[in-house]
């Protein structure tokens, strides 16, 4: 994060950390009534928030803003936190901190989704999240789907439409060198290749060198889309000159290619 040390006015490098079995005792005090146990449970996994954030940092949003709503999915994490279960806090609260932080960045995005689209996607992160409290584990598609009595592929159309864009230049992986490997590294294009940009050059000299009247037909064909009748009639030759010309001047092409 850039060096950063104070992110909301937090002194990040004096942030506590929290043992499991201090959690674990501090978890049973709050679910006593301790308050003042809830507040040392989020002081003491700001720094699960500060890990979780990192992966955010290159979409254009100010890293208070994430922190801020970080927190948020922490404190939810907190209190929907079921002890009885042998599962860590961290493990259940990852997901929940995601999953704040992306509903944020959903919001804020200068992507425009459909209402009803997007009322099936909430729907679905809502039941999601219940989904979590209940089982402690992330859900299937099936089971969301089931809970909502919507179809599958409803919901993961759903879901796949308030997806975040991801940048071509978002980094996703860097080596001790300093080299940095972003999406567009690893993104293959099939078209822009070079056996494909010296075709491509190759038909446009091809084409050049045919005459005036067969460029003409070529262009009203294969660009304008028009039919050998239509041509036929606008140029003033029969249907059957413009099919041999036509006919006579991709040969031609073909061959110098």
């Amino acid at each position: 994060m850039q060096g950063k040390v104070e992110i909301c006015g937090v002194n990040t490098a004096k942030l506590k950390v929290l043992t499991n079995d201090q959690i674990n005792e501090l978890l049973r005090k709050y679910r006593a009534g301790d308050l003042s146990a809830r507040e040392e449970l989020i002081s003491g996994n700001l720094r699960l928030v500060l890990s979780v954030i990192q992966r955010f940092v290159n979409r254009g949003e100010q890293v208070d803003d994430l922190f801020q709503v970080g927190c948020v999915g922490l404190i939810k994490s907190i209190d929907n936190f079921d002890i009885s279960l042998n599962v860590r806090l961290s493990t259940y609260a990852v997901p929940m901190i995601i999953g704040e932080i992306r509903r944020y960045l959903r919001d804020n995005s200068p992507i425009r989704v459909s209402r009803s689209m997007r009322d099936i996607a909430y729907r679905a992160l809502q039941t999601k999240e219940a989904l979590i409290c209940e089982n402690q584990r992330e859900p299937t598609v099936e089971e969301i789907a089931k809970r909502m009595d919507v179809k599958c592929e409803d919901v993961v159309f759903a879901l796949d439409a308030i997806m975040d864009p991801v940048s071509l230049y978002e980094p996703v992986y860097s080596d001790a060198g300093g080299d940095t490997v972003c999406v567009m590294d690893q993104v293959r294009d099939t078209k822009n290749t070079d056996e494909s940009w010296l075709e491509h050059i190759a038909i446009k000299e091809a084409v050049s060198r045919l005459g005036e009247r067969e460029r003409h037909i070529l262009s009203l064909r294969f660009y304008d889309g028009k039919t050998q009748m239509e041509v036929a009639n606008e140029i003033g030759i029969s249907q059957a000159q413009v099919s041999r010309l036509e006919k006579g001047a991709i040969e031609r092409i073909k061959k110098q290619i």
